[in-house]
């Protein structure tokens, strides 16, 4: 028997991946520790800075376990991981076939575990991979491949398992979550997103992200009519000015985001910005900050643009970085603004918050909540918002 840890780094997609990988060892009878004889360093490649931190993990794996095994995103990204120690495994392969390969390169034992519980009160249940669209920045087909999806009843059976293992929210992931298709039993993501919502004992489905290009009225409906679905979308931007969205590559203008919107207007609305691409000025930004003004947009997650190989603009990165962080402060301030007033537009309220760790915990549309509760993690409690911090809304049960 050999024991293990598994980290990982990046999106929920990552996420999803990492505890394939952690099933895969606990299924042929591993045990895992938060130090053991084997590391699993599941990476991102999503920037530079995600590179950084992901060799830095395995550099530093690999200075305290026997074996180390380098997956995800950054593992397929060429040189990436060059000249680290010779106890490390760089597994470059598709999604689907890393858990068995690092399962079976360690070796199973005699005595298996039929059953992992996932480590959060969430579970995130990846139903689609890839993409085979082609942003000029991104480099994410190139590493994850092509768009694929899992056949709707292998997703409808694991949502079930993880229900049945306690989990009271189950999150949908992938890629380009929004090209899922099931065409032989004749499933899309509206359809899927009813049957999964409509599992015994779920009791709260969320999407992780989305296209605008793929907020439809059909998703729209399906959203609003399953009862178990959370009032949040997370719907990435990338940029409000349609010269540098079509520079990016993206198949939409900020007139088409607002209006793919305007259905979910009652919707917590998050996104993903990139700030810094190479023809972005100063009214292209301007721009950005009114799309996502007029949007309702709340919380913004903020990439300073960084090069990435092999994308059409690999070479390109004409904004120096003091303007980089200085428009990345602006929107991240814009964003808390943003999300303040949300917090207290919920004062005098209810809502049903998930507790995820003590003393905190997430409502059904994703604001955080701050309690003074002795509810443990992974209990749903009914709490009333009686003021607003820094860091979220303050609740009593």
């Amino acid at each position: 028997m050999a024991t293990f840890s598994v980290r990982f780094l990046g999106c929920k997609v990552s996420h999803s991946d990492a505890h394939a990988i952690r099933e895969a060892l606990l299924r042929d009878g591993h045990e895992e520790r938060g130090s053991g004889e084997v590391a699993v360093v599941n990476t991102c490649c999503v920037t530079n800075e995600a590179v950084r931190k992901s060799r830095q993990a395995a550099r530093r794996a690999a200075r305290t376990h026997r074996r180390v095994y380098v997956t995800g995103c950054a593992a397929n990204l060429e040189r990436a991981f060059d000249g680290l120690p010779a106890n490390v495994t760089l597994v470059a392969r598709r999604s689907e076939e890393t858990a068995e390969f690092v399962a079976g390169d360690v070796g199973a034992i005699g005595c298996v575990q039929a059953d992992a519980r996932l480590d959060r009160v969430r579970a995130f249940v990846r139903v689609q991979d890839g993409c085979s669209f082609s942003c000029s920045f991104c480099v994410i087909p190139l590493v994850r491949g092509a768009s694929r999806s899992r056949s709707a009843d292998a997703v409808l059976r694991e949502v079930r398992k993880r229900v049945e293992q306690g989990h009271r929210e189950v999150v949908l992931t992938g890629i380009n979550l929004g090209c899922f298709r099931d065409r032989e039993h004749g499933y899309s993501l509206p359809r899927l997103v009813r049957e999964a919502g409509s599992t015994p004992g779920l009791r709260r489905l969320r999407l992780s992200s989305i296209e605008v290009n793929h907020v439809n009225d059909e998703l729209v409906r399906a959203l609003r009519e399953t009862p178990t679905v959370s009032r949040h979308l997370h719907v990435p931007l990338q940029s409000g000015d349609d010269r540098v969205l079509g520079a990016m590559g993206r198949r939409y203008t900020a007139a088409t985001y607002l209006r793919r919107l305007e259905a979910l207007a009652d919707f917590n609305l998050t996104a993903d910005v990139i700030v810094g691409f190479p023809v972005e000025n100063e009214r292209a930004f301007a721009s950005t900050r009114r799309v996502l003004a007029a949007a309702g947009v709340t919380k913004v997650h903020v990439f300073p643009y960084s090069p990435r190989p092999g994308t059409r603009v690999a070479a390109e990165d004409p904004v120096p970085a003091a303007i980089k962080k200085r428009r990345s402060a602006t929107l991240r301030a814009d964003s808390h603004e943003a999300c303040v007033r949300r917090w207290r537009s919920k004062l005098g309220t209810d809502d049903e918050v998930l507790i995820d760790r003590p003393g905190r915990g997430y409502g059904d549309d994703y604001s955080p909540w701050l309690l003074d509760s002795s509810a443990q993690v992974g209990e749903l409690v009914r709490v009333r918002a009686v003021a607003v911090a820094e860091e979220g809304i303050v609740g009593v049960a």
